[in-house]
């Protein structure tokens, strides 16, 4: 496949000739002419994927730094390996930063991505088995956050919540309904589509009328919040669940923000339960993304994007952009054969498989999995004859709440 390398009219040549003429060109030309070509598709056309963003070249410095070299298990002044004392001052630089910018009483700047800090926050809150309370799949809620085909879905029963079917918010009469019946042990604020912001404050006052905690899980606004944009979810969250990259623009990974009282179980549920040794180049990049909101010129950043989603929504409302919910199917007759399933698409998450299932097969333990054939569910391995025997059973869910949690695959937060 060509790949083209050469910069559009008027994109600055410093991009592609680091990649071009560098020391990874002379050892490497091929990467370094896939890198050069990405450069130039990312600076040649108009990206509109909301889970990205472009790192400044401070980020991408501190990205390729001598850092990569380093590990370093544990946390700054508990490290598991010696000489890092010039890595742990990066960490803790970190931490102050993000402290200062979200108002957090702890900061764990060392999940990998924004779906591994939702695992370090149910692992620290929650056991295998336990209810939890999210934004369904169908209405923009996340992969973590009650698919079946990830971890959350096997190994706790989720019950998901949806929006009003006339207004298209969350219908938060439903979700105390739902929290009051089902006694979930923590419920999820948070989506990956939902275009509104969520009142974190009747999500915290459900959450205490049964007992439950609260987390946030904030991956798509966090550099809104930062920038003053949107409204901050800190002050009624037991837990926060944020990334680094998107509106952040700052390296892929997650943050988790906590009080201090959960500050030893989300710092064990990082290191050692989920992870093992911090990326040190990405938490100094993470620092540095962090100190540049900090400064006046981020502040700005986030606002006007923010201010221009109300004229959006009311011209895609007022244009009849909205999206009817589909009419319920008639029942099929006794004895009528099978409906036809829908052709298969290629693609990714939320497209059927060559099965005409959602999803693909080796997400879902089918032909591509070893041991094949359909899902087991009774093994923590899906599809495969033999896993860690440390890992908890699948949960045997209950029946599907009328929500439909768990139907749709939305791609991820990581």
């Amino acid at each position: 496949m060509a790949i083209r390398t050469a910069a559009p009219a008027g994109a600055p040549a410093s991009a592609y000739t680091a990649a071009a003429t560098g020391p990874l060109a002379r050892q490497d030309p091929e990467i370094a002419e896939v890198i050069a070509g990405e450069t130039a598709r990312q600076t040649g056309s108009l990206q509109l994927i909301a889970a990205e963003n472009f790192a400044s070249p401070a980020v991408l410095a501190a990205l390729g730094s001598p850092l990569v070299n380093k590990y370093a298990e544990g946390y700054p002044g508990a490290r598991h390996h010696g000489g890092c004392e010039i890595v742990d001052a990066a960490e803790r630089i970190a931490v102050e930063r993000a402290a200062a910018l979200f108002g957090a009483e702890h900061v764990n700047v060392q999940p990998h991505s924004g779906s591994a800090a939702v695992i370090a926050a149910y692992a620290a809150l929650l056991r295998p088995g336990d209810t939890v309370l999210a934004m369904g799949l169908p209405f923009g809620g996340h992969l973590t956050h009650g698919s079946p085909a990830n971890f959350s879905g096997r190994w706790f029963d989720f019950v998901g919540y949806g929006v009003d079917r006339d207004t298209g918010l969350i219908d938060y009469r439903e979700v105390r309904r739902l929290a009051g019946t089902r006694g979930p042990k923590a419920i999820v604020c948070g989506s990956v589509t939902y275009p509104r912001h969520p009142d974190y404050a009747l999500f915290r006052e459900i959450a205490d009328e049964v007992g439950a905690y609260l987390i946030v899980d904030a991956g798509h606004q966090t550099g809104l919040i930062a920038g003053g944009a949107a409204p901050s979810p800190v002050p009624y969250a037991d837990v926060v669940c944020a990334t680094t990259h998107k509106v952040l623009r700052g390296p892929r990974g997650g943050l988790l923000l906590c009080g201090g009282e959960l500050a030893g179980r989300i710092d064990r549920a990082v290191f050692p339960f989920t992870q093992g040794g911090a990326q040190m180049n990405t938490v100094a990049a993470k620092a540095v993304a962090l100190g540049g909101w900090a400064a006046p010129a981020g502040a700005r950043e986030a606002p006007p994007g923010g201010a221009h989603t109300p004229g959006v929504a009311r011209g895609v409302w007022g244009g009849g952009g909205r999206r009817r919910p589909r009419a319920p199917r008639a029942p099929r007759p006794r004895g009528a054969p099978p409906r036809r399933a829908a052709p298969p698409r290629s693609g990714g998450g939320g497209l059927r498989g060559p099965d005409g299932r959602y999803g693909h097969p080796s997400h879902r333990g089918g032909p591509c999995t070893p041991g094949g054939g359909r899902e087991d569910r009774t093994r923590p391995s899906g599809g495969l004859r033999a896993g860690p025997r440390h890992l908890p059973a699948p949960v045997r869910r209950r029946a599907r709440d009328p929500a439909g949690n768990g139907r749709g695959h939305h791609p991820g937060n990581g």
